[in-house]
C-alpha cells in the first residue's frame, strides 16, 4: 500500500470540520509512514459506498451504516475499534430533542406532530429508536403527523429550531439519561451557534446501543490493520489535542471491537428493511 485512504462522513454546514480531521489525519501519517487521503462523502451512503467498494481502506461510520456495508460485501469489511468514554461505556442514546418552551414532555405528546430523523442509514437517527417506539406500542410509520430526513442530526435541529418540525432526532453520549449527557448533537451545535443548548429539551430516549465503529477492508494486508489499530490506540494519549478536535471527551480511548458486538444492529436494520417492504411507510 502507497497510501491510506479512508472515508469520513463530512458536513457542508460545519466550516471546522477540515480543521477537526486535520490533526487525525497528520497522526496517522506520522504513525503509519503513508500519506492519509481523505474521503468526504457529503452523506451516510458515500461512506457507505466508498467503503463498500474497496475505494478506501477505512471509514468511520455508524453500526447502522456497517450493517449496510455488510450485506454488501460480508466480511470483506469489518469493525475493529470504538470509543470507550471516560466512565468506562462503550455504548450512546438516541434521544428526541424539542423547544424548550414547547409543551411537549414525553413521546406520547407528539402524536401526530413532526419529527425530523436523521437519515434510512443512521443507527441513532432511525433505525435504534424506532425500534425502541415498536417496543414501547408506538407504531413509528403512524404515530407522527408527518416525519422527513434531515440529513444530519445537525440539520434535524436547525428543521426543528426554524419550525420546520415539532421534533428533531438527535445523538447524545458521556451519561445516562439518569445523569444527563456531557455530548451530544444539540451540545455541539450549541457551541457552534446554530441553536442555543438553553433552548433544547431532551424529552426521550433509547438506548444505550454501540458506539460507531471505525471499519476497515479485510483484504488489506494484515499488518497494516495491526499499525491502524495501533495508531488509533495511541491517539487520546498522545494527541489530547486531536482527540478533542475530532469531538470526543476527555479521558476516553479506542476499544477493540468485531461484528459480534453489532450483532443486534445488523438484525435490527434486516427487520426494518422487511417491515418497509411489507408495505410500512416512512414518509
Amino acid at each position: 500500500m502507497g497510501r491510506l485512504r479512508v472515508a469520513v462522513r463530512g458536513d457542508d454546514a460545519d466550516p471546522a470540520f477540515a480543521a477537526r480531521w486535520g490533526g487525525y489525519r497528520k497522526h496517522l501519517t506520522e504513525v503509519t509512514g503513508l500519506p492519509v487521503e481523505l474521503f468526504e462523502a457529503t452523506d451516510y451512503n458515500g461512506v457507505v459506498q466508498a467503503i463498500s467498494s474497496g475505494q478506501v481502506d477505512m471509514a468511520t461510520m455508524g453500526a447502522s451504516s456497517y450493517a449496510n456495508v455488510a450485506a454488501q460485501v460480508g466480511d470483506k469489511v469489518a469493525p475493529f475499534v470504538i470509543v470507550r468514554q471516560a466512565e468506562g461505556t462503550k455504548g450512546y442514546y438516541s434521544a428526541i430533542a424539542v423547544k424548550a418552551g414547547s409543551s411537549f414532555r414525553s413521546l406520547n405528546d407528539l402524536k401526530g406532530k413532526t419529527l425530523a430523523y436523521v437519515d434510512f442509514n443512521s443507527t441513532s437517527g432511525y433505525v435504534y429508536p424506532r425500534k425502541t417506539m415498536r417496543e414501547q406500542g408506538v407504531n413509528p410509520d403512524t404515530f407522527f403527523g408527518r416525519s422527513i430526513m434531515a440529513g444530519g442530526a445537525t440539520q434535524a435541529l436547525v428543521a426543528m429550531a426554524n419550525g420546520r418540525v415539532d421534533a428533531a432526532m438527535v445523538t447524545v453520549s458521556a451519561g445516562t439519561p439518569e445523569t444527563g449527557f456531557a455530548a451530544g448533537s444539540h451540545i455541539t451545535a450549541g457551541r457552534r451557534g446554530l441553536i442555543k443548548p438553553n433552548e433544547i429539551r431532551l424529552i426521550w430516549t433509547a438506548g444505550p446501543m454501540p458506539n460507531s465503529p471505525f471499519v476497515v477492508r479485510t483484504d488489506r494486508p494484515a499488518p497494516m490493520i495491526d499499525v491502524l489499530r495501533g495508531a488509533l490506540a495511541m491517539l487520546p494519549y498522545e494527541k489530547p489535542d486531536v482527540w478533542e478536535e475530532m469531538g470526543q471527551v476527555a479521558g476516553g480511548t479506542f476499544a477493540s471491537v468485531n461484528k459480534a458486538t453489532y450483532a443486534e444492529v445488523l438484525a435490527l436494520r434486516d427487520e426494518d428493511i422487511s417491515k418497509r417492504r411489507a408495505g410500512g411507510s416512512s414518509k
